[in-house]
């Protein structure tokens, strides 16, 4: 089967720092080549997958993120590129609406963000001729009235993640924060918790927007110190260092998070995950098994106190059985082929 993948034009694919989106796509494309398929990933020309690869765009628009101009211009290219394919699956927002232009194409796409009110009302707008992936059931239930075609969760290649003994550095033991520098995401809810569990915590996030920062300076600096360092954004070698080495990922969430990729990057490890059960948390955590789903922060507190009797390997083979990547693509190729007919 010709398979083109497109991904947003924001970062490159695979992503050298934070990008969840691009993590998947990667992984993706990846499986797919590896299964046999003839694959073509639509990126920007700074990409490094090994895949065949098509771009317009020289360079990931990062600066530029959700604006309407290079993302109509990545689209345009993208599917003047491969509209003799048998099928793509699109992972922009804009794409899915220029696929009316090809009207024989099939075409799929994936909901990564949450359904809000107003990414709601595209997909409805767009689900006649395009059908829609959710990616947690957790994401589906927040818009019931879309008929969404299948539930796929994320997988990983387990493969590529040093399996750790969550030992730490050479300052001692540590748990992680890994993700967006943003209050939804609880930077500060986890240094309170690691600091009241007697935990150095170590901080790796993305924070290039404003109002990142502003979170930062407002709630999350006034925390550190020496057991509560901030490391900045941190590359993909570097933040398979921390995964490994740490005693927990803490996942503090108060939000519906569609999925969470880093939970899968901490599981790949072998280090268990800390989350209160909010969005996806539940379908990704076995609690008791890969981590404990906390009520609150009082719980996470005691949890982390009883972290050692979690089994770092039970957390390692939930990546390489389930939230594999060969699993994730198995069933993408089996709504592939739905779509175009059969295989």
């Amino acid at each position: 089967m010709r398979i083109a993948l497109i991904a947003p034009p924001w970062t490159p694919i695979p992503p050298p720092l934070y990008g969840g989106i691009e993590l998947v796509v990667d992984q993706l494309a990846r499986g797919l080549l590896a299964a046999g398929q003839d694959v073509t990933l639509c990126t920007t020309g700074d990409s490094s997958c090994p895949v065949p690869r098509h771009w317009t765009l020289p360079h990931a628009e990062g600066v530029r993120i959700g604006m309407a101009v290079p993302e109509l211009r990545h689209v345009i290219g993208a599917y003047d590129a491969v509209s003799d394919h048998d099928i793509v699956h699109d992972h922009t927002v804009m794409g899915p609406f220029y696929a009316e232009r090809y009207p024989a194409l099939a075409v799929c796409t994936t909901v990564h963000g949450p359904l809000n009110e107003e990414l709601s009302d595209l997909y409805a707008a767009m689900s006649p001729r395009v059908p829609i992936i959710a990616i947690s059931q957790s994401q589906r239930s927040e818009a019931p009235q879309l008929p969404i075609a299948r539930v796929i969760h994320h997988g990983l290649e387990s493969a590529d993640f040093p399996v750790g003994n969550g030992a730490g550095d050479a300052v001692g033991p540590y748990v992680l924060f890994l993700g967006r520098m943003s209050a939804d995401k609880g930077a500060h809810r986890a240094i309170a918790v690691a600091r009241a569990a007697g935990y150095r915590i170590l901080l790796a996030a993305k924070m290039r927007e404003p109002w990142e920062q502003d979170y930062f300076d407002a709630e999350v600096a006034p925390l550190l110190g020496t057991d509560a360092v901030y490391l900045g954004e941190v590359d993909h070698t570097r933040k398979l260092e921390l995964l490994a080495g740490a005693a927990a990922l803490l996942f503090p969430i108060r939000w519906k998070e569609p999925f969470g990729m880093v939970m899968l990057e901490a599981m790949a490890c072998g280090t268990p995950v800390l989350a209160f059960p909010e969005g996806a948390a539940p379908e990704v955590v076995d609690d008791g098994v890969t981590g404990v789903l906390c009520a609150d922060e009082a719980a996470m507190v005691d949890a982390l106190g009883r972290i050692g009797d979690l089994d770092r390997a039970k957390c390692r083979a939930a990546v390489e059985g389930y939230f594999s990547t060969s699993r994730m693509v198995a069933e993408h190729l089996e709504f592939y082929e739905e779509l175009v007919g059969g295989p």
